[in-house]
């Protein structure tokens, strides 16, 4: 089941919102591992574009997440991960992934868990993103952020761009930010199908929950994000998790009401700027009245 944190009340939207995080709990696989592996493979095995990109200069920060992964995986997860002498065996999939491939260590990386894996780099003008591995982006796209500053990644986001308090704060909180203490933040949206592959964004106009009264299906898509410090290189590790759940599974919780309420609370509070970005400018309304048959109010 689903972690209701990014929704329930407790990670608010728009917010930075990290926390400290245990150094074992680094990354949290869950039961879609396997799948999520599966899919990976399936869009590299199509040509899918924009799923890998790098700059030279990332490249002994990609080695050292791979061995940090290397090391990390079979000890944290035994059950899910086993060492061999070639590379790791991942057990749900009854594969070993070589880790001394000649691929780019990001994209070696990239095949032994579920998270997308992204490397921010430190540079005279602040931190940039220099690598990164996106098989599940939520409608953006790796080549149009690839090389660019923090600010400017974000400058889409209300409220993040460039010159403004958040990125400001951002900054300083990655400068700060120690190797032996990861952070954790949530994030979510809400979309009108389960596609993990979403690099797509609805223009305006354009209805996201269907066409008829009832918004029908409404998707939860939930980011676990996390921030690593890498201790030798100094970049940043930055881990996107997805999550998937219906308002249909939803309504099976029994705090389904107290979830829904909260979901209400916060959709209504957001900004029309925060509506658009979020592609809910036209679905306000229907969706609001969807979570209110979930007995929020």
């Amino acid at each position: 089941m689903m972690h209701a944190t990014p929704y329930d009340g407790s990670s608010r939207l728009f917010q930075i919102g990290t926390r400290p995080l245990p150094l074992e709990d680094w990354l949290e696989p869950d039961a879609c591992l396997a799948e999520q592996l599966r899919e990976k493979a399936r869009l590299q095995a199509l040509g899918t574009p924009d799923i890998f990109a790098e700059l030279p200069e990332s490249r002994a920060a990609q080695a050292e997440l791979l061995a940090l992964l290397v090391d990390y995986l079979p000890a944290r997860f035994p059950h899910l991960w086993q060492a061999t002498g070639t590379g790791l065996r991942i057990l749900p999939l009854d594969q070993v992934v070589a880790t001394e491939a000649e691929d780019a260590p990001l994209a070696v990386a990239a095949k032994l868990v579920q998270d997308d894996l992204l490397l921010l780099q430190r540079g005279d003008e602040g931190w940039r993103l220099t690598a990164g591995s996106l098989a599940f982006p939520s409608s953006w796209v790796l080549a149009e952020k690839l090389g660019r500053q923090l600010d400017a990644i974000h400058d889409p986001v209300p409220g993040f761009g460039p010159g403004t308090r958040s990125a400001q704060i951002m900054a300083r909180m990655f400068d700060a930010t120690r190797p032996e203490t990861p952070m954790i933040r949530w994030n979510f949206s809400l979309y009108g199908d389960d596609r993990l592959h979403h690099p797509d964004s609805l223009g305006p106009g354009i209805r996201r929950f269907g066409h008829g009264d009832r918004a029908d299906p409404v998707i939860l898509r939930v980011e676990r994000q996390t921030l690593r410090k890498l201790p030798e290189t100094g970049a940043m590790a930055f881990s996107i998790r997805i999550s998937t759940e219906s308002l249909d599974q939803l309504a099976s919780r029994p705090n389904a009401p107290a979830i829904a309420a909260a979901l209400i609370d916060q959709v209504r509070a957001l900004t029309p700027e925060q509506l658009d970005y979020k592609g809910l400018t036209l679905e306000k309304d229907r969706l609001l009245a969807r979570l209110t048959e979930l007995g929020g109010s």
